[in-house]
């Protein structure tokens, strides 16, 4: 509990077998109610490791996508503040805190990965990676007109129970792309929002975007596209009106 209100992480799980039962200790903080892993069809012993734990609730989304998969675990998820992270070892359980601690004061809270300072050693944030995830982020910033941004990328994220029922309708992104749109729907929606940095480490395993140059060059394009798509219909909204 958090404030006298429910703490709920949401871990999202596509052959995660190798580090899914340490990330489940790891976010298994005094604070956290429950954590919620949606397994996305995954071929290895994802399933098993997480039964074994006894400490996570299982459910299985079919529809092959991370957005499905965020977005069946926003569904099951009972908690007043809802996290989300990745279970691959790349993020830190203790930043949840950080989260929570500006959870007070927004309705929405983004991870940025872009403070050297926390990112670790063998992290996968390269020049090309670490650029890109910055100038889209500032795409969105300068469309919007919004508070500043520095990753869209970042899968870290909290979100108050109430912002997320005003937006969680309008969801339209199935695949890798669905972090940005989280980030465009609390803009339109005028949800309250900051961006705070959080530890970034390797991960466990290959990445199944970033670990192909050719596929990440592909995400952001298009991130790029829903950026402009949703900038166009504000916009034409703005003149129907």
């Amino acid at each position: 509990m958090w404030n006298n209100k429910k703490v709920s992480v949401i871990l999202p799980a596509f052959n995660e077998e190798e580090n899914i039962a340490k990330a489940i200790e790891d976010f298994s903080l005094p604070i956290v109610d429950e954590i919620i892993v949606i397994d996305n069809n995954s071929t290895d012993g994802t399933v098993q490791e997480v039964l074994k734990t006894q400490k996570a609730i299982l459910f299985h989304e079919k529809r092959q996508g991370y957005g499905f998969t965020l977005q069946a675990g926003y569904n099951m998820a009972t908690g007043d503040y809802l996290i989300t992270a990745e279970p691959d070892g790349t993020f830190l359980g203790k930043d949840i805190l950080k989260l929570l601690a500006y959870s007070e004061d927004f309705e929405v809270v983004f991870g940025t990965r872009t403070n050297k300072s926390l990112v670790w050693e063998g992290a996968n944030m390269h020049f090309l990676l670490l650029a890109g995830n910055w100038a889209v982020a500032k795409l969105m910033e300068f469309m919007f007109n919004t508070a500043t941004l520095s990753d869209v990328g970042c899968t870290m994220k909290l979100i108050r129970r109430e912002a997320l029922l005003k937006i969680k309708d309008q969801f339209t992104v199935g695949g890798d792309h669905f972090s940005p749109e989280v980030m465009l729907l609390a803009i339109i929606n005028k949800l309250s929002f900051i961006e705070i940095p959080v530890n970034y480490k390797s991960r466990v395993g290959t990445s199944k975007i970033t670990g192909n140059i050719m596929r990440a060059i592909g995400v952001g394009l298009k991130m790029i596209c829903l950026i402009l798509k949703y900038r166009f219909k504000t916009l034409f909204r703005g003149v129907k009106k």
